[in-house]
């Protein structure tokens, strides 16, 4: 690749990496229209569409292609991107949390948890995975799985225990004398 393209891929995949920060920066900390949030997400894949094939292959690429299609809500589309890019940085727990989110929405559970079960290979002491591990053992209806994560996600980061009573993810688990035991002295 010459230097002239290797400069211009980068330049292109800042400018995307803006519209990425740009929607998760007001999704944390403001309340972002969604019709904002599909221009800023349509916006990145326009940009991306800008690359040759080569360079749309590129690691950085398809994680950014995956994260505009999943703030698009276009969990089935964004899967093949961020599965991709997860086989070119397997050790990215970042790209499997991302991954996970677009398989539950799309009804794939089971892939949810596979992805972030590889994601607690890498990370084994990152809250989130434990959270979400957690929130989707209870949508299979594992309640000893739900409170092991749970627990876990709780003893890392006391903070996940506010989210408890509003995560409609355990209401499959919610009514469990286990579920209760564990939730009660926290909710």
């Amino acid at each position: 690749m010459s230097c002239y393209s290797r400069i211009r891929r980068q330049q292109i995949l800042q400018e995307v990496e803006g519209y990425i920060d740009l929607i998760r920066c007001f999704a944390h900390r403001w309340t972002l229209k969604a019709e904002l949030r599909y221009r800023l997400a349509n916006r990145a894949i326009e940009t991306l569409d800008r690359l040759d094939h080569t360079e749309a292959n590129h690691l950085q690429a398809l994680y950014f292609r995956g994260q505009a299609l999943r703030f698009l809500h276009r969990y089935e589309d964004a899967v093949e991107p961020l599965r991709d890019a997860s086989e070119l940085d397997p050790e990215n727990v970042h790209i499997n949390l991302a991954l996970a989110w677009c398989y539950k929405r799309i009804g794939r559970i089971d892939m949810a948890i596979q992805s972030l079960e590889e994601a607690l290979e890498i990370a084994p002491n990152m809250a989130i995975i434990h959270y979400n591990l957690a929130c989707y053992w209870s949508l299979a209806s594992h309640v000893g799985l739900t409170l092991i994560h749970l627990s876990r996600a709780m003893e890392i980061d006391p903070t996940y225990r506010d989210a408890i009573a509003v995560e409609s993810d355990f209401d499959p688990v919610r009514d469990h004398p286990e579920f209760l035991a564990l939730t009660s002295a926290v909710v």
